[in-house]
C-alpha cells in the first residue's frame, strides 16, 4: 500500500498546483477581453497539440477503437467543453479567489454521481450525508447567502461585492462555478466507468478527450463569439500556459491518478487547490479574501473528507484497491 500512495502522490500535488493556478490564468485571459468560449476553445486547442505532441515524441499510437472516441466525446463534454465555459463566465464576475474555492465542491458532485454511475460505489452514511449537509453549508457561505448572495461573495468583505460588479453579477458568476462543479463530478463519474480501465495509455486517451473537446468548441467559439483577436502578450501568455500545461499536461495526471488511486482521490485534487487558487489570486491579482470566502471555503474541504470513506484516509483504502486492479501504465 505504501508503493501505491508513493505512485500517485507526486502526481497529486502537481495537479493540484497545475489547476489551483489555472484560476488566475483565466483570470488574466477574461480581463483581457477574450470570450469565456474562446478561454475554453484556446485551453482544449493548445492542450490537445501538446499531448498530440508528446503522443508523437513517445511514439505511442492512435486510440482507433470508435468507444474510445465515442465515450472521450462525451467525457469532453462533461469535463472540459462545458466546464471550461462555465469558469470563464464565472471569473467575469467573480474573483479567481471565489472560483477556486467553489471548485473544492467537486468531490461531493462526484460522490453523488458515483453513486449512480459507478458499480459497486459504497452508499454514504450518516457520516457522509453529513459531510454532504457541510458542503452544501460551505458553499452558501463562501456566497454570502445572508446577504442574498450580494454581499462578500466576490472575496471582498462583507457587505461589498467586490471588484467583479454588483450582487446580481456576483451570484450569476458563482452560480456558473458550482454548474461546472457539478459537470466535474458526472465527468469523474463517466471517466472512471467508460474510459479509465482501458489498455491504451493515459497520454493517448486525454490526447483522444481534449482533442473531442477542441473539436466542440472550435464549433461553438465563433459562431457564440466571432471570430477569435488577438488579446495582447500577457493573456496570449496566459492561455499558452494555461493550455499546454494546465489541460494538456493536466488531464495526463488527472487520468493517471483516476487509475492508480480511484476516483475519490482523484477528486479530492481540489482539498488542496483552493489553497493555490487563493495564494496566486491574493498575491499576483490583488484579489481580496474575505472572512466568508475563507470560513466557507474550510467548510467545503472539511465536508470532502467526511464523505470520503474512513478506510480511504492516508492514501490506502477501498478507493486504492479498485484503482489497484485496474491500474494501467501511464505514459
Amino acid at each position: 500500500m505504501v508503493g501505491v500512495r508513493g505512485r500517485w502522490w507526486p502526481g497529486f500535488v502537481a495537479l493540484s498546483a497545475i489547476w489551483g493556478a489555472s484560476f488566475a490564468l483565466i483570470k488574466v485571459a477574461v480581463e483581457a477581453g477574450v470570450p469565456p468560449v474562446w478561454v475554453a476553445a484556446w485551453r482544449c486547442l493548445l492542450g490537445a497539440g501538446a499531448l498530440w505532441a508528446i503522443l508523437a515524441v513517445r511514439r505511442e499510437g492512435v486510440p482507433r477503437d470508435p468507444a474510445v472516441w465515442g465515450h472521450s466525446a462525451v467525457a469532453a463534454v462533461l469535463l472540459n467543453a462545458v466546464p471550461f465555459v462555465l469558469v470563464s463566465y464565472g471569473e467575469t464576475r467573480v474573483s479567481s479567489v471565489l472560483a477556486g474555492v467553489l471548485n473544492a465542491a467537486t468531490p461531493l458532485f462526484t460522490l453523488l454521481f458515483a453513486l449512480v454511475v459507478v458499480p459497486g460505489e459504497p452508499r454514504p452514511g450518516p457520516r457522509g450525508l453529513a459531510g454532504l449537509a457541510l458542503g452544501f453549508a460551505g458553499v452558501l457561505t463562501v456566497m454570502g447567502a445572508w446577504h442574498g448572495f450580494g454581499g462578500a461573495s466576490a472575496g471582498g468583505p462583507t457587505g461589498d461585492a467586490g471588484p467583479s460588479g454588483g450582487g446580481a453579477a456576483v451570484v450569476a458568476g458563482g452560480l456558473a462555478c458550482l454548474a461546472a462543479t457539478c459537470c466535474y463530478g458526472a465527468g469523474f463519474a463517466y471517466l472512471r466507468r467508460h474510459l479509465a480501465n482501458r489498455p491504451q495509455s493515459a497520454t493517448a486517451l486525454s490526447a483522444v478527450q481534449i482533442t473531442c473537446g477542441g473539436a466542440q468548441l472550435a464549433v461553438a467559439a465563433p459562431l457564440a463569439a466571432g471570430a477569435p483577436h488577438w488579446p495582447g502578450v500577457g493573456a496570449a501568455s496566459a492561455l499558452l500556459v494555461l493550455g499546454a500545461l494546465g489541460t494538456g499536461v493536466g488531464y495526463i495526471l488527472n487520468l493517471g491518478l483516476v487509475r492508480t488511486a480511484g476516483t475519490a482521490v482523484a477528486a479530492a485534487v481540489t482539498y488542496a487547490t483552493p489553497l493555490w487558487s487563493t495564494a496566486l489570486g491574493a498575491l499576483l491579482l490583488a484579489e481580496p479574501v474575505g472572512w466568508n470566502t475563507l470560513a466557507g471555503g474550510l467548510a467545503v474541504i472539511a465536508a470532502v473528507a467526511l464523505t470520503r470513506p474512513p478506510a480511504a484516509g492516508g492514501g490506502g483504502g477501498a478507493a486504492v484497491r479498485r484503482g489497484r486492479r485496474a491500474r494501467q501504465p501511464v505514459g
